[in-house]
């Protein structure tokens, strides 16, 4: 009989009317008229995406997949990398994405003994990768106005101890958008040179906010960045990221590593013909996406009980707090997906606030956001209990 791993994730939900949640997702995936705002992807590079796809098809065409690529990554694809983040001084390796870096930053950095400073909400498998390697995760609660819901350096420093080895900041924070000053990091890199200890600074949204600063650049020996292809690149199916940090890091990350024969080189192709075009979309993916925000504002507004705790969100997701309303944020999602648009309940990313908010993304047609808007309003009054 096989035991179950003390790490183990916890099962996920099954909606009603499937199999298992992967019968879910398939469903909901192959289904065309789908919104989907339930996962943080990005649509909005359909139909501006030539160069990309000519550069894999390319890829393709010149039957070279046949072989492994370098282990480690594309010279090139790296030095793009480090460039777009202005950390070329630092070390990277390539990956399959950046839930795969942040598997190896916990792995690398962290002993028995050890405990982690993680934020609730966040992202809840990272606090999984770290309870595999640590002894203990402290999830910081920092649903709250008084904090700006976000993990600051205060509650850090009222957390931490002589064992915390780790302080993960989210930033922007997945589910809420929160994001920190330019001061914060400062802050934050001044607790882990003092310490000793390690920030690591997932980066994931960070190109859907105007003003964004990186931890590496006042604490480059002390942390780690977490970079992604999934998101601002729209390229989350192709399953691509990187980690970044000191030398020291990256060789034990290399030591380590499952997989020693490459990351996908058609994905690589992709994602140097998107970082050599950034330039020629960002505003325009960016600009959108904060226009998005303000059609769900509108919409939320109308709705009494019913709040954003961030706004705006430097981020191309937002939670919206249904607790004044009296409504089950998994009713919503529940009640939404039947409207055929695709949100997620806040418990998929807080086991102890999720009962309070939705979380919605919308990096995707404007007019697909202005039919949530219609519909969660409409689903407001059908659920409302207060």
């Amino acid at each position: 009989m096989i035991q179950k791993k003390k790490y183990a994730k916890a099962a996920k939900i099954i909606p009603d009317g499937y199999e298992s949640a992967n019968h879910f997702f398939e469903a909901v995936f192959k289904d065309k008229e789908m919104i989907w705002m339930g996962q943080n992807t990005n649509e909005l590079h359909i139909g501006h995406n030539e160069d990309v796809h000519k550069a894999m098809i390319d890829c393709i065409g010149s039957d070279e997949y046949c072989k492994y690529p370098p282990p480690e990554g594309f010279t090139e694809l790296q030095s793009l990398i480090l460039k777009d983040l202005g950390l070329e001084d630092l070390s990277i390796y390539v990956n399959a994405g950046a839930t795969e870096s942040l598997y190896l930053a916990m792995n690398a950095v962290l002993s028995p003994e050890d405990n982690v400073i993680t934020p609730d909400p966040g992202y809840l498998i990272i606090d999984n990768f770290a309870s595999r390697f640590a002894n203990e995760v402290r999830q910081v609660k920092i649903y709250s106005e008084e904090n700006n819901y976000k993990l600051t350096p205060k509650l850090v420093r009222e957390n931490m101890d002589e064992n915390t080895r780790v302080i993960l900041l989210i930033d922007p924070l997945n589910p809420l958008g929160s994001s920190y000053t330019e001061e914060e990091i400062k802050e934050f890199a001044e607790i882990a040179i003092e310490n000793d200890i390690f920030l690591l600074h997932d980066v994931t949204y960070r190109d859907f906010a105007y003003n964004h600063t990186l931890c590496a650049k006042y604490a480059p020996n002390n942390t780690i960045t977490c970079y992604s292809f999934s998101k601002i690149f729209g390229m989350a199916g192709l399953r691509l990221g990187a980690i970044i940090s000191s030398a020291e890091v990256i060789d034990v990350v290399k030591s380590i590593i499952i997989n020693d024969v490459g990351t996908n080189m058609v994905a690589q192709a992709g994602a140097l013909a998107a970082l050599k075009s950034k330039d020629e979309w960002i505003d325009r993916v960016r600009d959108t996406t904060f226009e998005n925000q303000k059609i769900i504002k509108e919409a939320v507004d109308q709705c009494e009980g019913v709040f954003l705790p961030v706004y705006p969100s430097s981020a191309n997701m937002m939670g919206i707090d249904l607790s004044g309303a009296g409504i089950d944020p998994e009713a919503m999602s529940s009640y939404l997906i039947e409207k055929k648009v695709f949100t997620r309940q806040g418990s998929y990313t807080s086991n102890t606030f999720g009962h309070n908010y939705l979380r919605v993304s919308y990096s995707i047609d404007p007019e697909k956001v202005k039919v949530f808007a219609r519909e969660f309003v409409l689903a407001v009054e059908a659920l409302r209990t207060k």
